[in-house]
């Protein structure tokens, strides 16, 4: 114990240098963001912590009888699901948003073992206190990763399940050098406004940037200059991790559920993809490619690739997006 909080102390106070476009953070929990629908929590207690998971519940005006819920990417939060949202609330589902433990609204924790089994059980915990048998799931980028891993755990209260350009479709361990998390965590520390919008701009947007890339981009780079960011690194560091090194692509074989891929075809992610050999680099992240070999995995399903767009279709290319989605879940 002596030495864990000589660690956390060192997380603490360990300096930070990097700054956003106007030098402001949105605090730890993003309490200064306002969210496009109110915010609730559950109350958690997760490996000794008492922590508190953030999650909207969009109830619609005329119900279809149907729920769904969206699970955000890595850096990310449910906020930028506000227009999908929107949308689905008006057809008559009824929306559920969570931000995971150490992500968005939600609880910063000291410490944690990160697991998709953990966070799966803390998104089952909300759909149990709102008693919601059914629901269909959609993930995007590492939400993708999360709503397969919860489909398989969970196969009786997922009807349908939607892939919008999940990560961990390849196994990068077997190209990439291990990286600890007190790497990830340097890394982490290092980040700044400008370094975290060139990876957006070249990886989600194709070197074009649109004014409405940039709330998300504020959030995250915000973080940089919260007094807490060595434990929002700390949790970004873990996760990361957990991403490299539980991948899931092994078991789409044994998804039940009716499921739909949409996927951008300029992405090119992949974690860690600088570390690489120089010759495998450009074959890691090929969208096009592996979203053919996801489908022809993943029984009962259907592949709708998205030409010219990147990483995020309902934010980059929301009227492509939202059609076959809308049409997948009215099947």
């Amino acid at each position: 114990m002596k030495y864990l909080i000589l660690f956390l102390c060192t997380l603490i106070l360990q300096p930070v240098n990097a700054q956003t476009n106007n030098g402001s953070s949105p605090g730890i929990n993003l309490e200064t963001v306002k969210y496009p629908y109110p915010v609730n929590y559950l109350s958690l207690n997760i490996q000794g912590e008492a922590l508190k998971m953030a999650f909207m519940d969009v109830k619609p005006a005329k119900a279809n009888g149907k729920a769904i819920m969206l699970l955000h990417g890595k850096n990310f939060n449910g906020a930028y699901f506000g227009q999908t949202a929107k949308d689905l609330s008006e057809k008559g589902y009824r929306v559920i948003i969570p931000d995971q433990i150490g992500f968005g609204k939600s609880s910063k924790p000291q410490r944690i073992q990160y697991t998709f089994q953990l966070l799966a059980r803390n998104t089952r915990a909300i759909l149990d206190s709102l008693q919601i048998k059914q629901v269909s799931v959609l993930g995007h980028s590492m939400g993708g990763m999360l709503a397969t891993r919860f489909t398989l755990m969970y196969p009786e209260l997922v009807d349908k399940l939607i892939l919008e350009n999940p990560i961990g479709l390849e196994d990068w361990k077997l190209h990439i050098p291990y990286q600890t998390v007190d790497d990830w965590y340097q890394n982490e520390l290092g980040q700044t406004y400008d370094k975290i919008k060139n990876y957006q701009l070249t990886f989600y947007y194709d070197n074009k940037w649109k004014p409405e890339y940039e709330p998300w981009l504020n959030m995250l780079a915000g973080w940089t200059n919260d007094k807490d960011y060595p434990l929002i690194a700390w949790n970004a560091a873990l996760t990361f991790d957990m991403v490299f090194t539980q991948p899931v692509l092994y078991e789409f074989g044994q998804i039940k559920a009716p499921t739909l891929l949409i996927i951008g075809q300029r992405d090119r992610t992949a974690l860690g993809k600088n570390k690489a050999p120089k010759e495998v680099q450009g074959k890691l992240g090929d969208y096009p490619a592996l979203g053919k070999l996801t489908a022809s995995r993943i029984k009962n399903s259907k592949l709708v690739e998205l030409d010219n767009v990147g990483h995020l279709p309902h934010i980059e290319a929301y009227s492509r997006f939202i059609e076959p989605l809308m049409k997948f879940l009215r099947e």
